[in-house]
């Protein structure tokens, strides 16, 4: 094989590890249970007082 031929063989499997590892850290977030967002209410009362 070529010097290309094996570059591509090496991105490809490096493409497949990365796709894998992102599936995969999807499911174990996905696993953990529902997203729920931070509350805003202490925020907005920080975010007021720093207005000039």
């Amino acid at each position: 094989m070529t010097r290309s031929q094996w570059v591509a063989v090496c991105t490809g499997i490096l493409a497949v590890l990365l796709g894998g590892g992102y599936l995969l850290l999807v499911q174990i977030l996905d696993w953990r249970g529902e997203f729920l967002p931070a509350p805003v209410e202490p925020l907005g009362f920080l975010v007021a007082a720093w207005r000039p």
